[in-house]
């Protein structure tokens, strides 16, 4: 019975990877790795512990592990230009609860962007979680930003032990330079969640909050960033201590295999990475401008739609998860979300879109033009979902293969 319920299980993940193979992923929160990174993830070092610190574990048979890491450490902080790495964190909601215990105290109070308005729900939970207050940063909803007086305003009212920039919806940089002073006035942390923009940032396409003024940045590594899925913590020397120390406590498996995976992912980055958040942003770019044209609603036409990876279409009245159920009918797999003018966070009226996938699967501008098409026309009621599942298939079998890394390879196959 149970051998069967195996063949099962083996059927229905070779059927996931023919299925993805077929479809437009344009969830901005994913990526594909690539065929070295997922060589060592299937490797031994997925069935080792390495607790306590480099070259002083309290288990032992950790050389190579210890090798291992000392070279991820190295690598990212030679990619970031920074003085401190931290690779423990197994997610970027994990990154940011390890950041909230190391520099917070409970009865703190921390200012960051409220899911309403694209900050991430782990600004909240890790909040809740560590047993500090977090008061929303106010957006300009105009500019799709945070609005700058106002957050000075704020800041120096409640004056937070950490103010966190970024946001699990971005569309442009964050304005990291302009609230450094005023953090400064009173010896407040400026802090800059990256967890979608980390592999734009590494490419140098985006912004740099470490050399804009932020201290201490997380992230999560699957995102832009085209690794194994985990979390980073970058930051300045004189945090690290109290960060690697939060990070021992919180994290008794930090997934080794995914570390070497970091570090293959690292090295593609510092090879390909420019070239490939280069393509990133002129993709992102590409759609929203031919959506625009086809009749849809992305945000923030004056402003050229986005500097990011991500393009957000306004549906209106709520329309976003039936928007998102009917793309998926059609081979497009994008996710809804509420925009800062919707009732609550469950009445979604946006549709956020990310072409870091496509990106890595080859694609440029031009494509960007026929994935615009097919999801006007969906959206739009010009075509059935049968038809643009026809056209996304046969268009799919052209881009079957990983890019921006030392040696191409299929991006959907299922080995064995």
């Amino acid at each position: 019975m149970y051998g069967k319920m195996l063949d099962e299980i083996l059927e229905y993940v070779r059927r996931h990877h023919e299925y993805r193979s077929r479809c437009l992923n344009l969830i901005a929160s994913e990526n594909v790795t690539s065929p070295q990174v997922r060589r060592v993830l299937s490797s031994d070092l997925g069935h080792r512990y390495a607790i306590g610190f480099l070259y002083t574990r309290i288990y032992r048979g950790c050389r190579f592990i210890d090798s291992i890491e000392e070279l991820t450490g190295y690598l990212a902080r030679t990619l970031f230009k920074v003085d401190h790495v931290n690779y423990i964190p197994i997610s970027g909601t994990v990154a940011n609860l390890i950041m909230f215990n190391a520099l917070t105290s409970p009865g703190d109070s921390v200012a960051a962007l409220s899911v309403l308005d694209g900050g991430h729900s782990s600004f909240r939970e890790c909040s809740r979680v560590r047993g500090v207050a977090m008061t929303p940063l106010p957006l300009d909803q105009k500019e799709y930003n945070i609005d700058v007086g106002e957050a000075e305003k704020l800041i120096r009212r409640v004056r937070p032990k950490i103010v966190l920039l970024g946001a699990s919806d971005i569309l442009f940089p964050h304005p990291v330079k302009e609230l450094r002073s005023v953090v400064d006035e009173y010896g407040g942390i400026l802090a800059y969640d990256a967890a979608h923009v980390l592999g734009l940032i590494a490419g140098g396409v985006f912004q740099d909050p470490l050399r804009e003024g932020a201290e201490v940045v997380t992230g999560s590594t699957h995102k832009t960033f085209f690794g194994p899925q985990g979390g980073i913590i970058l930051c300045r020397r004189r945090y690290s201590t109290a960060i690697d120390h939060s990070a021992w406590q919180m994290v008794n498996n930090h997934h080794i295999h995914r570390v070497a995976g970091l570090a293959i992912t690292l090295c593609e980055f510092l090879a390909f990475g420019n070239e490939y958040a280069r393509q990133v942003v002129k993709n992102a770019k590409a759609l929203a401008e031919n959506l625009y044209d086809k009749g849809l609603k992305p945000l923030c036409p004056d402003k050229g739609f986005t500097e990011s990876h991500q393009v957000i279409l306004d549906i209106g009245d709520g329309g976003g998860v039936e928007a998102s159920l009917k793309l998926e009918a059609a081979n497009i797999i994008a996710n809804p979300m509420p925009l800062p003018w919707d009732q609550g966070e469950e009445k979604c009226s946006g549709l956020r879109l990310g072409v870091q996938e496509v990106t890595r699967l080859g694609m440029s501008e031009g494509d960007m033009e026929f994935i615009a098409e097919r999801i006007a026309a969906v959206l739009l009621g010009k075509e059935s979902v049968e038809e643009a599942r026809s056209k996304v298939s046969e268009f799919m079998e052209n881009y079957q293969m990983i890019h921006y890394c030392f040696d191409n390879a299929e991006a959907y196959g299922f080995p064995g």
